[in-house]
């Protein structure tokens, strides 16, 4: 749903949502399974990442950032913590550090609260190392953060100089 909807045959609209009934129906179709609402449902609320939710009525679900696909998620800038977090992997740093952190094929930067969840998130990718992004002067620089429903800070970018090392 944050990347290619196409590919298991279903559409989103214009913020992200898909039919539940068209996604469930997709889903078993192309992967050969027979799911129902109830572990669509239980995916949304166990997720440890909280990556997808419901709307109100649970008619349609949607990604609550991360998106590959240009989307509008409706959110509204925010003022975050004077520091926020980013995880990567090692091999990464250089280039981190030369030209800052970049969206690239998504439409933000992903930025956490806390160290924990950034150096889960640079696991993912090799020996991890935490960014301390200072949030604070980026906001004094004009620089607009939002927050997605799961938690998660977002920007567009993080110049160099607003990035360090976090050293254990």
């Amino acid at each position: 749903m944050r990347h290619e909807p196409e590919a298991i045959g279903i559409s989103l609209d214009n913020q992200g949502w898909a039919d539940v009934g068209a996604l469930i129906e997709s889903v078993n179709k192309a992967r050969q399974t027979d799911i129902g609402f109830g572990e669509l449902q239980d995916v949304v609320e166990t997720n440890d990442k909280q990556r997808f939710s419901f709307n109100s009525d649970k008619s349609k679900i949607r990604a609550n950032q991360g998106h590959s696909i240009n989307i509008y998620l409706g959110l509204k800038p925010a003022f975050p913590p004077d520091v926020l977090y980013h995880g990567t992997a090692r091999r990464f740093l250089d280039s981190i550090l030369d030209s800052g952190l970049d969206k690239r094929n998504r439409q933000h930067v992903h930025l956490s609260a806390d160290k924990q969840t950034a150096i889960s998130v640079g696991e993912r990718h090799g020996s991890p190392v935490v960014l301390l992004v200072d949030s604070y002067a980026m906001v004094r620089s004009g620089f607009l953060f939002y927050l997605s429903e799961n938690g998660v800070w977002l920007t567009d970018s993080v110049p160099p100089g607003f990035i360090k090392v976090w050293d254990k």
